[in-house]
């Protein structure tokens, strides 16, 4: 099939499928996706085959009717596990989100009657051989929401107002740092871990910014993140270096860092999934990016002034993040403490 430019929005779109394995903050940006089209067609049954690691954080969301999780650790099984799942009648509608083989091989098992994937400029490792209908080219750098957004622009479905519905959800229970008094200060939330060691940034420069929130803002620096050997000792040497009592919230879960960054005042996040929940739960997010291009990944339609960015450093891309200074980092706290903290506390 040609590159699809659009569906009639009277065209069957009963039951969809989406397929979006990997990367936290890319499920973060399927979201918008899974509300524009309850929107757009209440009746619409959606399926969604992804990871473990994104399952949990979507699983419940109220636009999502089915959820088929691919567990890799099952090698070629996890295949026939998500092609038994899927058993029935096709698909009327397939959005390969992902650009990658393991997601095309995962596109040409479910049954359905358009797959619609990126144009062939943009699919890597063959995956454009899997799908039946294809974006039209876009020349980029485009932010990768937009690049997802264009799907629901090839069949005719408006994708404004954007919203997420990330929650916290009913039954999820407000989070406060233990101590102090009654609990209630406030406090800012710090992701000092990413999935890639390049992405991370100094401990001892986290340390500083940690002193800096308590005793110049009053908030209280809460750690969250994963509990990857890499992030356990950046916090190990934070808590040892800091003089403010920092809050070691590491390996809560999904659901829970939801309700952690949704009651934080600030987040001050590195370029990862969290990051993106921040941005999806309106908070205002201080964002150290260096390895990436910000254009691209950074956060979107929300807190741009607060970008710290070392993308064009003239240095290795590996060292980037080495030239994010604490100074550049509460330089942008205090845009924040002069605009933001007003509009958003």
């Amino acid at each position: 099939m040609a590159a699809l430019t659009a569906t009639p929005t009277d065209a069957p779109l009963d039951r969809v499928a989406i397929v979006m394995l990997s990367a936290l903050g890319d499920a973060v940006h399927v979201l918008p996706l899974l509300t524009a089209l309850k929107r757009h067609r209440p009746t619409v049954q959606i399926t969604w085959v992804t990871q473990p690691a994104a399952a949990s954080l979507v699983r419940g969301h109220r636009a999502l009717d089915r959820l088929v999780v691919f567990d890799r650790d099952r090698g070629l099984a996890a295949f026939g596990d998500v092609r038994r799942a899927v058993t029935g009648p096709p698909f009327d509608l397939l959005l390969d989100l992902q650009v990658y083989f393991k997601a095309g091989l995962l596109t040409a098992l479910i049954p359905a009657r358009t797959k619609l994937g990126f144009d062939r400029a943009r699919a890597r490792d063959l995956n454009w051989l899997f799908t039946n209908a294809k974006l039209p080219p876009r020349p980029g750098p485009r932010h990768v929401q937009d690049q997802y957004l264009e799907f629901l622009a090839a069949i005719g479905v408006p994708a404004e107002p954007l919203r997420w519905d990330l929650g916290p959800w009913a039954g999820e229970t407000a989070w406060r740092p233990p101590g102090g008094g009654t609990g209630e200060q406030p406090y800012a939330a710090l992701v000092i871990g990413s999935s890639r060691r390049q992405k991370d940034w100094l401990a001892d420069r986290w340390a500083d910014v940690a002193d800096a929130l308590f005793h110049d803002y009053g908030l209280r620096p809460v750690l969250v993140g994963g509990t990857s050997p890499r992030e356990q000792l950046t916090a190990t040497i934070i808590k040892a270096r800091a003089r403010a009592p920092v809050v070691d919230a590491l390996g809560s879960g999904l659901r829970p860092l939801v309700s952690i960054l949704h009651g934080a005042e600030l987040v001050v996040s590195l370029d990862t999934g969290p990051l993106h929940m921040a941005v999806a739960l309106e908070r205002p997010v201080v964002s150290l990016i260096g390895y990436n291009d910000p254009r691209i990944v950074g956060p979107y339609r929300h807190s741009g002034d607060l970008v710290v960015s070392a993308y064009d450093a003239p240095v290795a891309r590996d060292e980037r993040m080495r030239t994010i200074t604490v100074d550049a980092v509460l330089a942008a706290v205090a845009r924040w403490r002069d605009g933001h903290r007003t509009a958003t506390g």
